[in-house]
C-alpha cells in the first residue's frame, strides 16, 4: 500500500479523448447544416451523456422516415463508433464516401474510424480528402494536426495547429495540440504524507518525497525518501530502484532500501519485480490484460520477512481497471517457527469526471490478511479485512493530487484507520 518503486510500464490508451474529439467535430460539423434541428440537439445530449441506445433510436427514427438523410447516416456511424461498434461504423462511413465524396465530413467520420483501429495512415489519407475539400475548416486541420502526431510527424502536425490557430485565434483544441508537441515530462516529483491511527498503540505519522526519472524509452528509475514518526521516535529510509522496458518480454525492475529504523520500520530490504502486458482490442470488453510479479525481502532488528506477489491488472472499457493481488508471506521470528501467512487485494478504479484537461478518477478495494509490511505493527500473525478507496485528480497534464483512505479490523477488536495525500509534479 506504500511502495514507492517505479510503477508498471504497461500501459494502454484512453477512449475519453477520442471520444471527446470526436463529439467537437460532431458540433461543429454535422450540426451546422441543420443549426435548427430538434432531434440532432437529442442525438448530441444523448451523446454527451454516453446514452448510446437512445441516441441510436432517435437517429434511427429519422432514417426510418428518411434512409437517405446523410446527416442522420453520418450521426449513427459516429453513434456506434462511440459505443464500440467499430465494424458498423466502418461500414457507414465507406458507403458515405462513395455516395457523397466531395462531403469532408464523411472523409472525417472515416478517418476516426481509422483512428479508433490504429491505422493512422489510412487516417491521413481521409484527412487529406477532407482537408482537400474544405480547407478553411478548423476542426478539420486539427483532426489532421492529430493524426499526424500520432504518426510521429511532429513539424507537419505544429504546422497543421499552426492553421488551427491562423483560422480561429481562440481555438482550444489549436492551442492544446500545439503544446501537446512538447517534449513529454521525463521526471516526476512527488511529495506524500501518511498517517495510520491505531486503537491499540500510538499512532504513525510518515512524510515521503519521489523522484521516478525516465532516461529512455527501456530505462528509468525511482528514489525516495521516507520520514516516520512515533512515540517521539524518527525514523527514515532511502529506496531505490531501476526499471528496464522490452518490447516483448516487457519490464523489470529491482532495488532496495537502507533505513535508520528505531525499531518502526525495516533496517534494509531488497525487492525485485516482473511486468507483462497483452494488449486485446480497443473494441473488445477486455481491452487488455497485465500480469505482474514480486518478490521482496524485510529485515527488521527482530523479524524477518520474505513476501512473494502474483497479480493480474485487467483493463476494461471506458477507462475501468480492476486488478488483484496475492500475497504470500513468510514470517522468521527468534525462537519461533517459520510460518507463511497468505493475504490479498483486490482494487477497482474508474474515471469519475473531467474539464478540459482536468481529469478525477476514483478506485474502492478490499484486501485481507496483514497486507503491509512497512511498518512493524503490520507484522506477525493476525487476520483482518480493509476497506478503502482513493481519487486522483489531474489538475493539468503536469500536475495531479491523490489521496487514499482506509479502514482495517483486526483480530482481538484492533483497528487501524489509515489515509495519505500526495501532490505530483511532471517535468
Amino acid at each position: 500500500m506504500r511502495s514507492h518503486c517505479c510503477p508498471a510500464v504497461f500501459r494502454i490508451g484512453t477512449n475519453l479523448a477520442l471520444q471527446a474529439c470526436l463529439l467537437g467535430a460532431c458540433a461543429t460539423a454535422a450540426p451546422a447544416r441543420q443549426a435548427g434541428s430538434d432531434w440532432q440537439q437529442e442525438v448530441r445530449q444523448d451523446a454527451e451523456t454516453q446514452h448510446w441506445t437512445q441516441a441510436l433510436n432517435v437517429v434511427n427514427g429519422v432514417l426510418a422516415a428518411d434512409p437517405h438523410d446523410d446527416d442522420a447516416r453520418s450521426w449513427r456511424g459516429r453513434l456506434m463508433l462511440w459505443s464500440g461498434d467499430t465494424r458498423a461504423a466502418k461500414a457507414e462511413f465507406l458507403a458515405l464516401t462513395v455516395e457523397s465524396p466531395k462531403d469532408p465530413d464523411m472523409w472525417e467520420g472515416l478517418a476516426s474510424v481509422y483512428e479508433r483501429e490504429g491505422d493512422w495512415t489510412d487516417a491521413l489519407q481521409a484527412m487529406d480528402r477532407a482537408e482537400g475539400l474544405d480547407p478553411h475548416r478548423a476542426d478539420l486541420h486539427a483532426e489532421r494536426g492529430r493524426v499526424l502526431r500520432a504518426l510521429n510527424e511532429q513539424p507537419q502536425a505544429r504546422q497543421e495547429f499552426l492553421r488551427v490557430l491562423a483560422i480561429d485565434p481562440t481555438n482550444a483544441e489549436g492551442k492544446a495540440g500545439l503544446l501537446s508537441l512538447d517534449s513529454p515530462p521525463k521526471q516526476e516529483l512527488r511529495v506524500g504524507t501518511d498517517n495510520d491511527l491505531f486503537n491499540y498503540t500510538d499512532a504513525y505519522e510518515g512524510e515521503w518525497v519521489s523522484l521516478t526519472s525516465g532516461w529512455s524509452p527501456h530505462w528509468s528509475t525511482n528514489v525516495a525518501g521516507n520520514f516516520f514518526q512515533r512515540s517521539g521516535l524518527d525514523a527514515g529510509k532511502f529506496v531505490g530502484s531501476i526499471s528496464a522496458k522490452t518490447e516483448h518480454w516487457g519490464a523489470f525492475s529491482a532495488g532496495g532500501a537502507v533505513g535508520h529504523d528505531k525499531g518502526i520500520i525495516p533496517r534494509s530490504e531488497a525487492f525485485f519485480g516482473l511486468d507483462r502486458g497483452w494488449r486485446i482490442s480497443e473494441d473488445h470488453p477486455l481491452r487488455g490484460v497485465e500480469a505482474t510479479y514480486d518478490q521482496h525481502w524485510y529485515w527488521y532488528s527482530t523479524a524477518r520477512i520474505f513476501t512473494l506477489a502474483g497479480g493480474a491488472l485487467v483493463y476494461l472499457p471506458r477507462d475501468w481497471m480492476w486488478s488483484i493481488n496475492v500475497t504470500g508471506a513468510r514470517n522468521s521470528f527468534p525462537m519461533l517457527p517459520v510460518g507463511w501467512q497468505p493475504s490479498g487485494m483486490s482494487r477497482l478504479n474508474f474515471p469519475l469526471s473531467h474539464w478540459g484537461d482536468r481529469h478525477l478518477s476514483g478506485n474502492v478495494f478490499f484486501a485481507v490478511g496483514s497486507e503491509d509490511f512497512a511498518l512493524v505493527d503490520q507484522i506477525g500473525s493476525f487476520a483482518s479485512q480493509t476497506y478503502g478507496g482513493g481519487f486522483k485528480f489531474e489538475l493539468n497534464a503536469r500536475q495531479d493530487v491523490t489521496g487514499y483512505g482506509s479502514f482495517q479490523q483486526r483480530t482481538q477488536d484492533h483497528t487501524d484507520t489509515a489515509f495519505g495525500f500526495s501532490y505530483g509534479i511532471h517535468f
